[in-house]
């Protein structure tokens, strides 16, 4: 017997309404369940989404959850999009209580009911949410992926194929850390073909030799552009959500940035932030550590001491 893909979504807001017609376009789940506190919502995406079928590849059943959270027990992967964007309008840390208190609302409701599939948690402070959601419910952490600097990296290879004129799939490089203002590029890691992009530069300086501090500004402040236009992001952070939606339905053993707990990476443990991990059917399989500089690696610590510093914030810790 062939078992249904089924995906729940936690939040239909801009981004969760994004992920699930995402979903559809795609054609990667079988049912998506959605969730969402405000009833009329829930039941506007839901019959906006199952209008829109008939021009998606497959057909999906659609189930308006609205706060029946114990409803998405069975599903293979759950997607948290809980939130409430105006509140990052200045910086992500804006929604740390609001999401966190959120989380606490459904987090343990799902998991009590059965749930053992995979966590792919959108919400900000990512790498706060994912910690917090580790230590409310005592879940397997390596089931509980953040799309973290995900989106960053996407960011970052954006920016330098603009500069270099190239594919931005066919860049490797990495925004790591925390999913905010600290977060920092893993330049000396940063590859295209095989060769470091340092090595590039020295060969053919008037294509690979462009500002790096730039680049990674432009990289860590390119949710803002977008914001400051729409007063959300959407379509980008959603589709960072379902590629880890994709690696885990078909057990692709991807490697992409996601945030996970540290267990001695860099010296860093017992909180969530982003390096390059192998993600399947089961998770997180594995922590993948780059080759960093001295300055990298002190950004790195830097940005693990702000994830804690947002986390001693929360007065049930």
């Amino acid at each position: 017997m062939i078992k249904p893909r089924t995906v729940g979504i936690v939040g239909m807001g801009h981004v969760g309404a994004h992920v699930a017609n995402s979903l559809l376009l795609q054609g990667l789940a079988d049912e998506l369940y959605l969730c969402d506190i405000d009833s009329v919502k829930s039941a506007s995406e839901t019959q906006d989404l199952r209008d829109s079928l008939q021009f998606c590849p497959y057909n999906t059943k659609i189930i308006d959850c609205q706060d029946r959270y114990e409803e998405l027990a069975g599903c293979d992967v759950i997607v948290n999009a809980a939130g409430k964007v105006s509140l990052a309008a200045g910086n992500r840390d804006g929604e740390l209580f609001f999401t966190t208190d959120a989380c606490r609302t459904f987090a343990n409701r799902i998991v009590d009911a059965g749930f053992d599939g995979i966590w792919v948690s959108i919400s900000n402070p990512c790498d706060v949410v994912c910690t917090e959601f580790w230590h409310l419910t005592g879940y397997d952490p390596s089931r509980i992926i953040g799309s973290g600097t995900g989106l960053d990296s996407a960011r970052l290879r954006s920016q330098i194929s603009l500069a270099c004129n190239l594919d931005p799939k066919s860049i490797n490089a990495y925004m790591i850390g925390e999913h905010g203002a600290s977060m920092l590029a893993a330049w000396k890691s940063a590859s295209i073909s095989g060769k470091p992009l340092a090595q590039l530069a020295d060969e053919e300086p008037e294509r690979f030799a462009f500002d790096l501090a730039e680049m990674e500004d432009k990289a860590r402040q390119g949710g803002y552009v977008t914001f400051a236009g729409k007063q959300c992001t959407e379509y980008a952070v959603a589709n960072a959500a379902v590629r880890v939606v994709a690696a885990v339905l078909h057990d692709e053993h991807a490697v992409m940035g996601a945030s996970t707990l540290m267990t001695g990476q860099y010296g860093e443990e017992g909180i969530f932030t982003s390096l390059p991990c192998i993600i399947g059917r089961n998770g997180v399989e594995r922590v993948m550590e780059l080759d960093l500089s001295q300055a990298e690696l002190e950004a790195f610590h830097a940005s693990c001491q702000h994830i804690r510093d947002n986390i001693s914030r929360l007065t049930w810790w």
